[in-house]
């Protein structure tokens, strides 16, 4: 599956290892992100219904210089969770940056192989549990076939964390990307053509859409990695909604979760009654597609899948066993954002995102500490003065209104 232009694909991560990493800054800062994120996994992968006692082994294809990898298997290691985390990619120099960042933390609890997702079938790797692949199947010739090999090493039950470019919120690239084909074309020595688009970057019209898109700063803040990836990767597709949805389907996959819930949600953008009756007459897919188009903010596609005859049952948020997790940070810190008037806000790519909760939410919010369950957290409340009803009517209403912004989870049992 490999041609002329893949090879010049293995060169630029060669010359150019993405994203651009110093592994000194772990020492300050760990890199969260979606997909991969451990709370998102046992979630949205798998409902909350996976013991985190039993060992997850994850495979990261593609893994770059280290962001996937070093997240999750950090996160694992914080946790006390058993199992492994595989690096896979086909760059020796990004292989040095990730290792050199998973030192730098200590990580024990990963595994590195030098190859080509491509050659996954067959190589005798996995099963694994997770599969992370994120920003590789829009560079290969055949994003089909990657995913068909990513699929032969996925255990059952198990699911996928991917993320695709999609064209809206990446108006002006492809533009460039043309432009610079032409000034440098691909068959130059990478140094070459960066030279190139570093000196039509310092010449840009004011009129170029790339400098009026606010989503995208790789060519401003990435370094040269980021730059070439952005505008001289030499093969870079990008897909809508409904063209992931038909690649997805169409090897057996289904959407647990397009990533944030909220951004892919029209509804909150459509106040008209009689636009949103509209609205109400088109199935998910549709919706999602006219949320894209309507935001024109996504650069890219996130999502959790599974097989189609596996399809995720998540765990009852309503039922007393089941604990609550933020996705990030404490309870506290959600409840302090909450206005007078019970609104908070969330901007997602320049676009805000308001979300009603009822005057309970802050008191729920701040119990909230990964450990109590509903039942304690009623129980909590119950001590000063809150009825069930009154508690269960405001915690349904909570989760829902923060898990579609991917903020509230449920943990592993």
């Amino acid at each position: 599956m490999t041609d002329a232009t893949d090879a010049r694909l293995a060169a630029q991560y060669e010359s150019f290892p993405y994203p651009r990493r110093d592994p000194r800054d772990e020492a300050k800062r760990l890199i969260i992100g979606s997909p991969g994120h451990l709370r998102e996994i046992d979630y949205w992968v798998f409902g909350a219904r996976r013991p985190a006692s039993r060992p997850l082994h994850a495979l990261i294809a593609g893994g770059g210089t280290g962001d996937a990898t070093i997240m999750l298997a950090q996160q694992m290691a914080r946790a006390g969770r058993p199992g492994s985390v595989t690096w896979l990619d086909r760059s020796a120099a990004s292989l040095k940056i990730a290792r050199e960042r998973a030192a730098v933390r200590g990580l024990s609890n990963i595994v590195w192989e030098q190859r080509s997702l491509l050659d996954l079938p067959g190589s005798g790797l996995g099963p694994f549990d997770y599969i992370d692949c994120c920003g590789v199947l829009h560079h290969l010739p055949d994003p089909a076939a990657g995913l068909r090999a990513l699929l032969s090493v996925l255990a059952p039950g198990g699911g996928l964390g991917l993320m695709v470019y999609a064209p809206h919120g990446r108006t002006g690239v492809y533009m460039l990307q043309d432009a610079l084909l032409l000034l440098a074309p691909s068959d130059e020595a990478p140094a070459a053509r960066l030279d190139v688009a570093k000196r039509v970057m310092r010449h840009l019209p004011d009129t170029a859409w790339l400098r009026r898109n606010g989503f995208l700063d790789d060519h401003i803040n990435g370094g040269d990695a980021g730059l070439y990836d952005l505008l001289l990767n030499p093969r870079d597709r990008a897909f809508t909604v409904p063209a992931l949805h038909a690649l997805l389907t169409s090897e057996g996959l289904s959407v647990s979760c397009w990533v944030e819930p909220a951004r892919y949600d029209p509804l909150p953008m459509l106040p008209d009654p009689r636009l949103r009756a509209r609205v109400e007459a088109l199935d998910a897919v549709q919706r999602a597609a006219l949320a894209e188009a309507l935001a024109g903010n996504v650069s890219a596609h996130i999502v959790y899948c599974v097989r189609q005859d596996e399809e995720t049952k998540r765990a009852d948020f309503m039922a007393d066993e089941a604990v609550p997790v933020t996705r990030e940070g404490p309870g506290e810190a959600l409840a302090a954002a909450v206005q007078p008037d019970g609104m908070i806000g969330f901007m997602i790519d320049g676009l805000r995102v308001p979300v009603a909760l009822p005057p309970l939410a802050p008191a729920i919010l701040r119990l909230l500490d990964g450990r109590r369950s509903v039942a304690a957290i009623a129980a909590a409340l119950a001590e000063r003065g809150t009825g069930d009803d009154a508690f269960r009517r405001a915690w349904h209403s909570t989760f829902v209104a923060l898990e579609h912004i991917n903020r509230l989870l449920l943990a592993a049992p």
